[in-house]
């Protein structure tokens, strides 16, 4: 099994850098436990080179800080059928999906977990309210990358948004 965990966003806007601190905290874990079938990537934002990092991979979760009304955390299937949108993010997760599938003929189980933020501001540190958010996120997704497979079988059943 490939598996790559890709985090994205800003870390000088607080909460936006979720989905980067995410993978640096996942990425030193997996090398503490061994776990040689995860790769992990992250910068300010997805780049249509994201297609080709995709192609190889039979599950691809990306991690981003969210604004949307959520609980805490949430993960959603993505279904490649994104437009490339001009937001902070230049190129969302269904966009590099569909160049993917468009470039490559390629399909990998794509998904994305959003993690709740709560502060904005232009200064480095994620808020103490969504670091408990990230914790919990955290934990979450040691358990899929300790058992991959059964994300794969069970095509995306979990924690939906």
């Amino acid at each position: 099994m490939q598996l790559l965990v890709y985090g994205y966003g800003n870390p000088g806007r607080q909460d936006d850098g979720l989905g980067i601190e995410l993978v640096k905290k996942l990425e030193e874990w997996a090398v503490e436990s061994g776990l040689d079938y995860v790769e992990f990537e992250n910068n300010y934002q997805l780049n249509i080179e994201d297609a080709e990092a995709i192609s190889g991979k039979d599950l691809v979760i990306f991690a981003d800080a969210s604004k949307e009304d959520i609980e805490d955390f949430c993960l959603s299937r993505v279904d490649g059928s994104g437009k490339l949108s001009f937001t902070t993010h230049a190129a969302s997760p269904a966009y590099v999906l569909e160049l993917c599938k468009e470039l490559f003929q390629k399909e990998p189980l794509v998904l994305l977990l959003h993690i709740k933020g709560h502060e904005w501001d232009f200064k480095e540190g994620i808020s103490d309210r969504a670091m408990e958010n990230f914790e919990k996120a955290l934990a979450y997704m040691k358990i899929i990358l300790e058992k991959p497979d059964l994300i794969m079988k069970i095509n995306a059943k979990f924690k939906t948004c």
